[in-house]
């Protein structure tokens, strides 16, 4: 069983590679996407400390922008309360400034990845004060490091819930600790850390009508309280089904409305639905057409962008090339999807990559 499995996982990427490419082509060869954008916004890239080896080339040739996917969130850089652990970090920020990029800071506040010790006191929960005091302690010691480096931070991400039932996330530590007053002192603490840094709200799902109410109404909510908040975050995790180009400009246009800058932070687009559990495409014509409908939708998203380049400040891609993406584990465990512009066999630019850089 576990041999009919590989075959059909190694079919996939062999027929991928060749649906793919025009050609292989070295690098020499291709446009430059950041250098195609130079008059609209800024193109970054989400990357893991492999990256700077793994994609070095690309990201050197298409990006003025990186992201660090998890190099710079709570659990690793203080795994242990006090203890900083900067290496990786660092190692992203170094190489961004010796090719002249900028650096987004993500993330100080967040549900997951986050250490044991930060919620507890002993053998028991920790009291929101000191829960508070913990992360002023963090902020302070991050942002007073990358100061001048990175230029903007998520500072709090994902704190809308999903749920119609519910406006904030209760099941998040953060809630329970210190109730809903967490989100405004974050952005405070890392505005007095970093009084020059923009900083950005960030979450999913901020084109459903639904869950876009309820984040327009907390950025709302914060921005009458005087509380330093200069972005949105529209994370692009979309599919190629959804959501329609219509309702990503509606949501645009929504944000812009409050006087927040806005930038798409962890754009991919995935070949399968949300709800799809199926491990892989097996059908070479299927996977044909979802690579096609995949060109179409980075066509179309990306004329948006364009035309809102007044209020878009940053378009993030989660990921550099399909060899290395966090789809693979998500929402399917071990499926292979390939959801970005660069092929997972040669790097060599898909047709989403033209797409995008013609026009």
């Amino acid at each position: 069983m576990k041999t009919k499995v590989f075959t059909l996982s190694f079919l996939i990427i062999l027929c991928a590679g060749a649906l793919l490419g025009q050609g292989i082509r070295s690098e020499e060869e291709l446009p430059s996407l950041w250098q195609a954008y130079t008059d609209y916004f800024p193109i970054g890239a989400a990357v893991r400390y492999q990256s700077l080896k793994n994609h070095r080339a690309l990201l050197e040739k298409h990006f003025n922008s990186i992201t660090a996917e998890n190099e710079m969130k709570f659990s690793t850089l203080q795994p242990g309360e006090g203890t900083f652990a900067f290496f990786r970090a660092d190692e992203i920020v170094n190489f961004a400034k010796k090719n002249n990029m900028l650096v987004r800071g993500h993330t100080l506040v967040w549900h997951r990845q986050y250490p044991g010790w930060l919620f507890r006191d002993g053998a028991g929960k920790a009291a929101g004060e000191l829960v508070l005091q913990r992360l002023e302690t963090h902020i302070n010691t991050v942002l007073s490091r990358y100061k001048g480096d990175v230029y903007c931070w998520d500072v709090v991400n994902e704190a809308v819930s999903d749920s119609m039932s519910e406006y904030l996330r209760r099941d998040s530590p953060w809630y329970q600790a210190v109730g809903e007053e967490y989100i405004a002192e974050a952005f405070r603490m890392a505005h007095r850390a970093d009084p020059e840094a923009k900083l950005f709200y960030n979450d999913y799902g901020a084109t459903r009508a639904d869950k876009m109410a309820k984040i327009c109404f907390l950025l709302e909510e914060l921005l009458a309280a005087g509380v330093p908040v200069h972005g949105m975050g529209m994370q692009g995790h979309w599919d190629v089904f959804s959501p329609p180009a219509t309702e990503i400009e509606t949501a645009i246009r929504r944000y812009a409305a409050l006087g927040l800058e806005v930038q798409i932070t962890e754009l991919d687009i995935s070949l399968f639905r949300w709800g799809d559990k199926r491990k892989f495409i097996t059908d070479p014509e299927e996977l044909t057409v979802r690579l096609e409908m995949q060109a179409k939708k980075y066509e179309e998203i990306f004329r948006i962008f364009r035309e809102y380049r007044d209020v878009i400040t940053g378009v993030t891609f989660w990921g550099v090339a399909d060899d290395l993406t966090w789809k693979d584990q998500e929402p399917v465990r071990g499926r292979k999807d390939l959801p970005l512009l660069f092929d997972d066999v040669e790097h060599q630019p898909k047709e989403a990559f033209w797409r995008v850089v013609n026009f």
